[in-house]
């Protein structure tokens, strides 16, 4: 997943980062700078705006695999080490999918160790996330169940495509999965105590219209104007001056965040034997066997 050489100034690194380039010549007019590209996820940064588009690409339904997991923190971190990125938007390339959430495949039949690298990988790409100095907007443009519903969660904003066919929320239950106490959090930050246990409890998908209802989502635009709207919404945080907004933003998460960071080898080993139960290894088959015939 290396950086492609295809910006004006491949300015990942602040230590060998180069001078400012020269204006273009008039005229020319100043394409988006395509940062960088991997498997899973597409980046391009635009350094005039210092916005950055993140696209889940990962066919048919934006599984949170361990490899997918491993190449979002990375881009996170790329994108958060470039002073020439201020934001980003995380939208997905795939028809009517957000995300699906946890790759189940990755939890099933797998070797204790597997389970522990599977598990950090989790936690990593949610408090790189959660924990972002830069202005995350998700641009909700297809259904978003569990995983994909805490990476939508853990942005500062939330702006979903106006269609009812299209869902979100942490559905784990419905699995025979307990969602974790810091998806809990998250939950419960956005949609306070009484939804967030309602929904929990019930391993509840919300609608698009309900979810604007509920909180789960800022605002819905029809899905051919969820760009322009996010873009929109990105440069109103952007507004701002940063540093401001950076110490409201960690002062707000920062005990959540705090949380897991003290708990982590104990969340992971809690994960390994949730997992390796038979009871859960056998609802998780059975949930796969049940995918396999709808396709």
């Amino acid at each position: 997943s290396g950086v492609l050489p295809l910006c004006r100034s491949p300015a990942w690194d602040r230590a060998t980062r180069p001078p400012p380039s020269p204006s273009p010549a008039p005229g020319l007019p100043l394409a988006p700078c395509r940062a960088f590209s991997n498997n899973k996820i597409q980046v391009e940064l635009d350094e005039s705006s210092g916005v950055a588009m993140m696209k889940f690409k990962s066919p048919p339904v934006n599984s949170l695999s361990l490899e997918f997991l491993t190449e979002f923190s990375i881009s996170l971190e790329k994108l958060e080490n470039n002073r020439a990125c201020r934001g980003v938007i995380i939208t997905s390339a795939v028809p009517k999918i957000f995300s699906s959430g946890l790759d189940i495949t990755e939890m099933c039949g797998k070797s204790v160790e597997h389970y522990s690298e599977f598990w950090r990988a989790v936690q990593e790409m949610w408090l790189r996330l959660y924990g972002s100095n830069m202005v995350t907007v998700a641009a909700v443009n297809g259904s978003s169940p569990a995983g994909g519903c805490l990476v939508a969660l853990s942005c500062d904003y939330r702006i979903m495509a106006e269609n009812p066919k299209f869902s979100i929320g942490l559905n784990e239950a419905q699995l025979g999965i307990v969602a974790p106490f810091w998806f809990k959090d998250t939950f419960v930050n956005v949609v306070g105590h009484r939804t967030a246990e309602r929904s929990l409890q019930l391993g509840s998908l919300h609608p698009a219209p309900e979810a604007l209802r509920l909180g789960l989502v800022d605002e819905l635009v029809p899905e051919e104007k969820l760009m322009e709207k996010a873009a929109a919404v990105m440069a109103q945080w952007l507004a701002l001056p940063d540093h401001a907004r950076q110490l409201t933003k960690t002062m707000m998460r920062k005990a959540v965040l705090d949380r897991l960071v003290a708990h982590r080898e104990e969340d992971i080993k809690n994960f390994i034997t949730f997992v390796s139960k038979e009871s859960i290894q056998k609802s998780l088959r059975m949930y796969m066997e049940m995918l396999k015939k709808r396709k």
